[in-house]
């Protein structure tokens, strides 16, 4: 049984940092993308960043240059640095995995139950 479990979330003022972590276990990940994702109220769930089965590091333009997404296998862990934070990062983050490589509009297999992230002005 895979489990994703999240945390790190909470209030941060407009500018601030926030370090979120997702714990995978269940199941061995080395050739597994890992990943994060979003939601804000009354918008559809959107692509945030990815670390694929190697070094490669996706990242959505909206977030480039303040968000920072780093991987431990040993650990079974993904992180989501995010500085300079906006209002507009104000979201549910969920954790994702999926099988192989990543690929834009790539289906994720399996999702943690997500972290509240809320910026106030």
């Amino acid at each position: 049984q895979v489990q994703l479990v999240e945390s790190g979330g909470g209030l941060v003022q407009a500018g601030g940092s926030l370090r979120l972590s997702c714990a995978a276990s269940g199941r061995t990940f080395i050739m597994y993308t890992m990943g994060w994702f979003r939601q804000a109220p009354g918008k559809e769930r959107e692509f945030v960043a990815a670390k694929s089965i190697g070094a490669s590091t996706y990242y959505a333009d909206s977030v480039k240059g303040r968000f920072t997404i780093s991987r431990d296998n040993a650990k079974n862990t993904i992180d989501l640095q995010m500085n300079g934070l906006k209002p507009d990062d104000t979201a549910v983050y969920y954790c994702a995995v999926k099988r192989g490589n990543y690929y834009e509009g790539a289906r994720f297999d399996y999702w943690g139950q997500g972290t509240q992230v809320t910026v106030s002005s």
